[in-house]
């Protein structure tokens, strides 16, 4: 990490500090991660240093850091998630609750502040943490039930949380009104996780038969997956298999099988699976990712289009290799291409191996990475300082 930490990469800073905590070593991580000049640091140098506090167990000193920067909205999450466990639910509480009325409030003013929309699930969760549920259900509650809420989050925090303590007839009645399509899966999750799986499933079925939504069909394809019902699953996704991006329902399909290749194979060679729309190469690569995971590495390299100029082939072929357990035979196809994405990814091989110390060797340098960097090309500005040829 050093050669990083010298170029003065702040991430790097806080990598070293976490190697130094896990050695025990934690004055010297608070000292590497410490503004020279306190008064004057900036807020997320204040975020960074309270979370290596509360690492090192210095909780009341991360806390009073943070305090007076809370009126930046997303240090409340950074405070609730450093005091978790640490016996400081009461004063995190007491920090929270004016953010949380001024989230309540909100919601009424012509001219909304989203700033603290988070502040009512987070006292929410610091109350249930601190072992007191039902009053987190009964204040989030009476928010929701008068609409005094910014966004989706809360409503679906107030969600999980019945489902987590069997309040399922309130959420029942939750999920049957106008915000179905927010918390209709947390209900049919809570359902399946009671052992009520036929429940489930026939609350999503009802859901799309009323209001065809891809939500429920993305919900409803990806439990009978995982009840081990791959044709069920593709008969209720493959009407959206076609359709763009976060929207085509094969992707929710095919990344829980990446690590079963029989089945991913079946999925992607199944009659009813169209090429992911304006997206052809994912199918291409999931077939061959599914090849090489049954061994089968020459059609899988044939199949992964090789040709494509995006992707440099020696590259593709190691991690196919990779994919079939061929580690040998990856990393030696690695060393001989040599460049510094190939050694990135021998390293990667190396560890894997345990062969951890040949790993940090043969990682490349900071000075070789920047040396590989592309240099743009100098193009001609205009009197504004801004270029003259396209992209401007």
């Amino acid at each position: 990490m050093e050669p990083f930490v010298g170029t003065g990469w702040r991430a790097a800073f806080y990598a070293k500090a976490e190697i130094l905590l896990r050695a025990g070593r934690t004055k010297e991580a608070l000292d590497l991660v410490r503004p020279e000049e306190a008064d004057r640091a900036s807020t997320t140098e204040c975020r960074d240093l309270a979370e290596v506090l509360g690492k090192a167990g210095r909780i009341d000193e991360a806390i009073e850091l943070l305090v007076p920067h809370l009126d930046k909205s997303w240090l409340l999450s950074v405070l609730v998630d450093i005091t978790d466990g640490q016996g400081r639910d009461e004063r995190v509480l007491e920090l929270i609750a004016p953010f949380a009325d001024r989230a309540r409030q909100a919601r009424g003013e012509a001219h909304r502040d989203y700033a603290f929309s988070d502040a009512q699930e987070l006292q929410a969760r610091v109350l249930e943490r601190a072992g007191r549920a039902d009053e987190a259900i009964r204040i989030l509650g009476q928010d929701i039930a008068g609409r005094r809420f910014l966004a989706q989050n809360t409503l679906i925090t107030y969600a999980e949380l019945l489902a987590r303590h069997g309040r399922l007839d309130e959420l029942r009645e939750l999920g049957g009104g106008q915000d179905a399509r927010t918390v209709l899966d947390v209900y049919a999750g809570a359902l399946r996780s009671d052992g009520r799986v036929e429940e489930a499933e026939g609350v999503m079925r009802d859901a799309i038969a009323a209001d065809d939504w891809v939500g429920y069909r993305a919900w409803l394809s990806s439990m009978l997956l995982a009840e081990g019902r791959l044709d069920d699953a593709i008969v209720v996704a493959e009407p959206g298999f076609g359709w763009y991006d976060c929207s085509n329902l094969l992707a929710p399909l095919v990344h829980p099988l990446l690590d079963r290749p029989e089945e991913l194979l079946y999925l992607v060679e199944h009659p009813r699976v169209v090429p992911h729309h304006g997206h052809e190469e994912f199918q291409h690569w999931w077939r061959a990712w599914a090849l090489a995971g049954l061994g089968r590495v020459d059609e899988a390299i044939t199949v992964a289009g090789l040709d494509r100029p995006w992707s440099d082939p020696r590259l593709v072929k190691a991690d196919l290799l990779k994919r079939a357990g061929r580690l040998d035979d990856a990393a030696e196809e690695l060393r001989a291409l040599g460049t510094i994405k190939a050694r990135e990814e021998l390293c990667e091989i190396l560890v894997l191996q345990g062969r951890a110390d040949e790993a940090i060797a043969v990682h490349p340098t900071v000075a070789e990475q920047r040396a590989a960097e592309p240099k743009p090309e100098p193009v001609p500005l205009g009197n504004n300082g801004y270029s003259l040829e396209p992209p401007f």
